[in-house]
């Protein structure tokens, strides 16, 4: 490894928090999906910072739009107006049909604030002892104490007790599951259309569908965690826009700010007027830098980069398909999950993958992909061919 490179590894073994189990390697550049450790060796990448980089490195319109703001001014708080921020709120309630729009850092606060909503609404409207919110089993919704109390996965229920009151589980894509934990303490339902961090497993439509008809019938808060699999990630500007549903809440984060840490909750017409002054708040959510580079990534999310996003999943999923060890390939779009049989691992296959010049990323058994929207059609085939290499010779 290069000089630099172990520099970096060791003061980081010495200073930073023991919290990531980092794989061998050190990012020093890159451009569109293809990044260069210290070395120069290339890599092309299928991650784009857990699917943050949505236009990859080096995208000359957001460097231009984060370089202009910061030449006026970087941060201005939220106790006045600023341009980039409203112009923001503006874009995603016109491209969505939401009503409001509060800003945060990331998506675990953004989770953290549809939860305060939702219990808001009912407490409002129906008083104190509403306040339970159904999630499913196998969810990630975050790693605050609520969203780890409202995550469905038993591996985060530790260690850190006592978790958050009030948060029930029910199988994703078992309509009875849902309708069994349903009582006069519920006020909420919340779930990812494609649990990313579980293994990238889909919901089934007529589940999405049937959820929104319960939050109807009940007056629930539908609240839908697009965090992973928003801003175009899945072929459609947010996933559940191709189930013909209504959330009144939306959480994202991830891609929206291309690398800068931001969240959005958007607030449908139904709860857009809950959160009351001081009721919420956010020292650096909407941070100008932030809105300003998130508004160059939301305004490029455009039919012609959706159909794009749909044609590289397919060309993924076509490739991939028949391979040996490959078993079960999920997800839609860019957000792809890949099942493997028993005689390989999904992190035996990541590590040698990096070792053949391609990063994957991996979520509880599966391999899962995550490159940036604009990949091109060279820089895929040339992942895939080494990734498929790589699976082929375990």
């Amino acid at each position: 490894m290069n000089k630099k490179a172990l520099t970096i590894e060791n003061n980081d073994k010495t200073y930073i928090a023991n919290t990531y189990k980092r794989f061998d390697i050190c990012i020093e550049k890159g451009e569109g999906a293809k990044l260069y450790d210290y070395d120069g060796k290339e890599y092309i990448d299928f991650s784009s910072g857990i699917g943050t980089l949505s236009f990859g490195v080096k995208d000359n319109e957001w460097i231009n739009a984060v370089t202009n703001q910061i030449n006026l001014i970087q941060h201005t708080s939220n106790l006045y107006y600023n341009e980039p921020q409203t112009k923001l709120a503006k874009l995603l309630c016109e491209k969505t049909g939401m009503k409001k729009v509060f800003f945060s850092n990331s998506g675990a606060e953004s989770n953290e604030c549809a939860i305060k909503t939702a219990r808001k609404y009912s407490y409002d409207k129906y008083g104190e002892g509403r306040y339970e919110i159904i999630c499913l089993e196998n969810s990630f919704h975050g790693r605050t104490i609520a969203t780890l109390s409202a995550t469905g996965q038993d591996v985060f229920h530790q260690y850190f007790m006592p978790f958050v009151d009030g948060f029930k589980f029910a199988k994703a894509n078992d309509n009875k599951s849902v309708d069994d934990l349903i009582s006069n303490k519920t006020c909420a339902i919340m779930l990812e259309t494609i649990q990313g961090e579980a293994g990238v497993n889909d919901l089934n439509e007529d589940f999405i569908k049937h959820i929104d008809e319960l939050c109807k019938k009940h007056d629930l808060v539908f609240i839908v965690d697009e965090v992973q699999t928003g801003n175009g990630r899945t072929g459609y500007f947010y996933s559940y826009m191709q189930y013909g549903v209504t959330p009144d809440v939306v959480t994202t984060a991830k891609g929206i700010a291309g690398g800068l840490p931001m969240g959005a909750i958007l607030f449908s017409d139904k709860v857009e007027h809950t959160l009351g002054y001081g009721e919420h708040g956010s020292t650096f959510g909407g941070n100008p830098v932030c809105a300003a580079a998130a508004y160059s990534i939301i305004s490029r999310i455009d039919d012609n980069l959706l159909a794009h996003v749909k044609e590289m999943g397919a060309i993924i999923r076509e490739r991939l398909t028949g391979v040996k060890h490959v078993k079960k390939i999920t997800g839609k779009g860019l957000i792809v999950g890949i099942q493997f049989d028993d005689a390989v691992t999904n992190l035996d296959i990541c590590k040698k993958a990096m070792d053949n010049g391609v990063i994957c990323l991996t979520a509880k058994k599966n391999l899962r992909l995550l490159p940036p929207l604009s990949i091109t059609k060279e820089e895929l085939n040339l992942g895939l061919d080494r990734l498929i290499k790589t699976i082929e010779e375990a």
